[in-house]
């Protein structure tokens, strides 16, 4: 059988978070290697989403063209997936021209055949910034959930597609002007001719995930509207016809053509032929993404096939749910999240492929939090996994050098044998119907019953009283450690590796089929010396003492008056995401009032409140200074009011007010970040993995027993203006 697999394409506007990878990659390729274990032909194919706005409003706050910000995170990206083990046979990206190319060719064809057509519609203009707002540069509420931050194409809290028409309270994202809605142009695509095609293929779907199959229900419920395909901008894939010059394809219609445009890219690469993958219909096409994506994959996508002709269909598309962070949704825009790069920094990738299964939120939101991550990698992986392949493995090594025979068997070794078989048809059922928690709790099951014969068997006896028995004992926990090996190759690659080599074969284990899980292992084949596979973690929980005194977030200027009873001081209105407070600063010999409204700033939000001449100041703003200079701290990109900021990626776990004299012995200051340190009052060598982007610019480290940056994600805290190196926050 051909399987093809398509994965959401990530945006290439930051690194990855790991709510993607457990989202979307690592289910995957997951199923990928099993499908290819089991000796089917595969094709995963993804690749960054490079056009549309996400990647234009991270350009124009760098102040960068587009190209280059897609480029940069691009070659992150797929740094990123190759480190995580995801066995893309391609991850391409959408600003190539081959791809430019099959966008336009699938336009025109359904243009051809009367599915696409020009009609006038209502877009939002900002008078401020003079130019028709693509639909992610409107902000407003969400008139479905109520979220306070929903875009104008799509609300990321309940996954709702928006038109920027539907928002309550729209606002220009760039400059916050609220938007004109004026006359323009379009190119629309007619779903609504293909309405009754597309329900009555829905009925057929009932093996797909309910929250999948619901959620598309839902949406179809008031009828498929018409949708435009293109878009005010200059950014993108270029329309193929007169008139349309200054206008570009609307990413949605751009970036799920590139599952086709990836796979006829990689049959040029590769010499093999797309067209097996895409019109022979005994191929099953699988996608695989998180619920914001459900409705593109499920009713837009395939009705855009359908349209085309000839071309497969969807077999099933594997939605997750979200994976949230201490109950907040990991969000890139927002900075909230665990990313990737930090966290291969610290950790060998089969450990968080190991949590990412584990955590894998399948049917509903599940959540991280560190307690959880360290609790289940230190119990399971590495005491009950990492520890039975070891003692088994090292004491085989020791004590025989090879693999010993399997001699007459008893009641326990008859059982290990089943208990493999069983494991192995279990996991078979699960990953067929992309159960896949459920195949790794089978899993898991066999890795405790290995702990459990170990033990019983109690080979460090029996070697001394019955070598025969010791034998058998031996053979059948190696055969135990070979099971696990292949069994658990889909979700841990690189472990399976090691102790495939440990076990003294020369070739990878990914060479063999799966069906090897249950046969056995040739008597007499020499063992390698094997190593630990895993290191607990420890928490430096003391590290981190003084970060955990002070809650540092996200708030906007919303408005600047003076104090009535004070020359020096402002009255600030700070929007903080769910709340606005009052500030009192000292900084009207610095700022004009002008200069102040709309700034992003970094408040300390849980200082005890202050009197200052009859006003209570709610928090207090940061600013570095040195003997010419107060320049307040602000993050140098997009980041939503109220979010939490980060040193070296860690959050604080703040839960008290903080007094102002415990406030003043904290040490804070202004550095500039080198490749691996930072100069300030000294030279701080810095435990962190420092994207490139932010070497040679300013920044703001937190000196606790070790010195910490401050960012959100990937954007970095800075003053706004150039400060002495070691200059103070205050």
């Amino acid at each position: 059988m051909r399987i093809f697999i398509g994965v959401a394409w990530p945006y290439a506007n930051g690194p990855i978070h790991l709510g993607h990878i457990v989202g979307a990659y690592l289910p995957a390729d997951i199923f990928a290697r099993y499908q290819r274990m089991k000796g089917n032909e595969v094709l995963m194919v993804s690749g960054s989403d490079e056009h549309g706005t996400p990647i234009t409003i991270t350009a124009e706050k760098e102040g960068r063209g587009p190209q280059e910000i897609a480029d940069r995170y691009h070659e992150i990206n797929s740094e990123i997936m190759g480190k995580m083990g995801i066995s893309f046979d391609l991850f391409f990206r959408t600003s190539h021209p081959h791809h430019a190319e099959v966008v336009k060719r699938v336009f025109l064809r359904l243009m051809e055949k009367g599915y696409l057509y020009k009609d006038k519609m209502i877009l939002p203009y900002c008078p401020q910034c003079k130019r028709f707002l693509p639909d992610r540069y409107v902000i407003g509420i969400c008139p479905y959930c109520g979220y306070e931050s929903a875009r104008g194409d799509q609300c990321e809290n309940c996954g709702r597609t928006l038109d920027p028409k539907e928002l309550i309270n729209p606002k220009c994202a760039i400059c916050g002007t609220t938007p004109e809605f004026r006359e323009s142009e379009h190119i629309f695509f007619a779903l609504s001719k293909l309405e009754k095609r597309i329900l009555q293929w829905l009925n057929e779907k009932g093996h797909w995930r309910d929250n999948v199959i619901n959620f598309t229900k839902n949406f179809v419920k008031g009828g498929l509207k018409d949708r435009a395909i293109t878009r005010d901008i200059e950014w993108g894939v270029e329309i193929p016809l007169k008139g349309f010059e200054n206008k570009r394809i609307y990413v949605w219609f751009d970036a799920v053509i590139g599952y086709l445009s990836a796979s006829v890219e990689w049959s040029h690469r590769t010499g093999k032929s797309w067209r097996a993958f895409w019109i022979d219909k005994n191929t099953r096409h699988y996608y695989f993404l998180g619920k914001d994506n459900i409705p593109f994959h499920t009713i837009i996508w395939p009705a855009m096939l359908m349209g085309y002709g000839e071309l497969n269909l969807p077999y099933n598309v594997v939605a997750n749910e979200y994976l949230r962070f201490s109950g907040e949704k990991f969000s890139k825009s927002r900075g909230i999240g665990i990313w990737m790069p930090e966290l291969l920094s610290l950790f060998d990738p089969d450990v968080i492929r190991f949590y990412g299964t584990v955590n894998m939120p399948e049917h509903r939101d599940s959540d991280f939090t560190w307690d959880d991550f360290i609790q289940k990698v230190n119990e399971e992986l590495v005491d009950k996994f990492g520890n039975f392949v070891h003692r088994a493995l090292i004491f085989a090594y020791r004590h025989f050098g090879e693999i010993p025979p399997k001699n007459e068997l008893d009641e326990l070794d008859r059982e290990a044998l089943e208990r493999i078989e069983k494991t192995k048809e279990k996991m078979e059922e699960y990953l067929d119907k992309v159960e896949l928690k459920k195949a790794f709790a089978a899993w898991r099951d066999l890795v405790k019953f290995a702990n459990v014969y170990f033990d019983r068997k109690a080979p460090w006896s029996l070697f001394k009283e019955n070598r025969k028995k010791c034998e058998t004992a031996i053979n059948i926990s190696l055969q135990i450690v070979k099971a696990l090996a292949v069994l658990g190759a889909p979700f841990l690659p690189f472990s399976s590796e090691r102790i495939w080599k440990y076990l003294g074969y020369e070739d990878s284990i990914f060479q063999h089929h799966w069906d090897e899980s249950i046969e056995n292992l040739p008597v007499g084949m020499k063992l390698r010396k094997p190593k630990v596979l895993y290191k607990k973690i420890v928490r430096e929980e003391e590290s981190f003492d003084k970060w955990n005194l002070i809650d540092l977030r996200i708030g906007e200027v919303v408005d600047v008056k003076d104090h009535p009873k004070a020359d020096r001081l402002y009255i600030l209105t700070v929007n903080l995401g769910e709340e606005n407070r009052t500030l009192v600063a000292g900084l009207k010999n610095y700022y004009r009032a002008e200069e102040l409204k709309g700034k992003k700033i970094v408040v300390v939000t849980n200082l005890e409140h202050a009197n200052f001449r009859g006003v209570e100041s709610q928090g207090m703003l940061l600013a570095g200074e040195d003997e010419n200079t107060v320049a307040i701290l602000t993050p140098q990109g997009d980041v939503k009011p109220g979010t939490k900021v980060q040193a070296n990626g860690t959050y604080s776990d703040a839960s008290e007010i903080l007094k102002f004299k415990k406030f003043k012995k904290l040490k804070i200051e202004v550095v500039d970040i080198q490749e691996s340190r930072v100069m300030g009052s000294q030279e701080y060598k810095i435990e962190f993995n420092i994207p490139k982007e932010w070497r040679g610019k300013q920044g703001v480290v937190f000196l606790d027993k070790k010195p910490l940056i401050l960012h959100v994600g990937n954007v970095l805290i800075s003053p706004e203006k150039k400060v002495m190196r070691g200059g103070k926050i205050r």
